[in-house]
């Protein structure tokens, strides 16, 4: 049985930082494409950032590029998502999803499993 588990949301003042973490279990780790999505209250669900399956290439959502940073290691079975100078706009339920075709990371239908959301709340 495939399980993503989030963790690292909390409440947050702007400009402050968090990392959470995806611990997966039931696949096999390093033959799968990760990602990071949120959702808004009253908004789709939004990709924010991903990282390849093999080469560690990675990729953003523009509005975070240069605040957040993904990361795996496939030893622990885990991905991270570093995020720094974080802004209200960056307040949602996040998921970490795992990929294994070779279509895009950006859209939410091509990912196989995810993870049940770790609330994030960045105060202003």
């Amino acid at each position: 049985q495939v399980q993503l588990v989030e963790s690292g949301g909390g409440l947050v003042q702007a400009g402050g930082s968090l990392r959470l973490s995806c611990a997966a279990s039931g696949v096999t780790f390093s033959r799968y494409g990760w990602g990071w999505f949120r959702q808004a209250p009253g908004k789709e669900r939004e990709f924010v950032a991903a990282i390849r399956w093999s080469g560690g290439r990675t990729y953003y959502y523009d509005s975070v590029k240069g605040r957040f940073t993904i990361s795996r290691d496939n030893a622990k079975n885990t991905v991270y998502l570093q995020m720094n100078n974080l802004e209200p706009e960056d307040t949602a339920v996040y998921y970490c999803a795992a990929k294994s075709s070779i279509s895009n990371y950006y859209s939410v239908e091509n990912y196989d499993y995810w993870g049940q959301g770790t609330q994030v709340t960045v105060s202003s």
